[in-house]
């Protein structure tokens, strides 16, 4: 039998995060006055005036590179530009770029100037939080 906590007790050392070696990616968008970063996943995703444009992930494969925010429909403009771009094996409405790309570097950066420019082939707008919690709820 489990018994109850030590309201007195200090609190439980938490270890620390580990640090996301991919947040360079995002150095270019930090300017930016509409700029937010924020936890998704355990990755870092980008926003740009309240529009979800990229996701850096440093954890296992397929966690592992940015993940680019758009819809399906626009997969094959950006592929076109940017030939490294794959779907995600998870999220397949997103793009995926691996870090193991040999052009992982420069097509991350031309990913945030994308990003930073707003281009329309990017971003995906977050509904606000009433209608999310609408979406959840189970009909009666």
């Amino acid at each position: 039998m489990r018994h109850p906590p030590d309201l007195f007790a200090p609190p439980r050392k938490q270890r620390p995060a580990r640090p996301n070696s991919l947040l360079w990616v995002l150095e270019t968008l930090e300017r930016d006055a509409g700029y937010a970063r924020r936890k998704m996943f355990g990755c870092d995703a980008a926003y740009l005036d309240d529009v979800l444009y990229l996701v850096v992930a440093d954890r296992g494969d397929p966690w592992s590179g940015v993940l680019v925010c758009t819809s399906r429909e626009r997969h094959a403009a950006l592929a076109a530009d940017l030939p490294g771009l794959l779907p995600h094996p998870v999220l397949g409405k997103w793009l995926y770029l691996p870090q193991t790309d040999e052009d992982f570097e420069a097509i991350s950066a031309k990913l945030a100037t994308l990003a930073l420019a707003r281009d329309a082939r990017m971003g995906v707008a977050s509904r606000p939080k009433a209608a999310r919690r609408a979406a959840w709820r189970p009909s009666r």
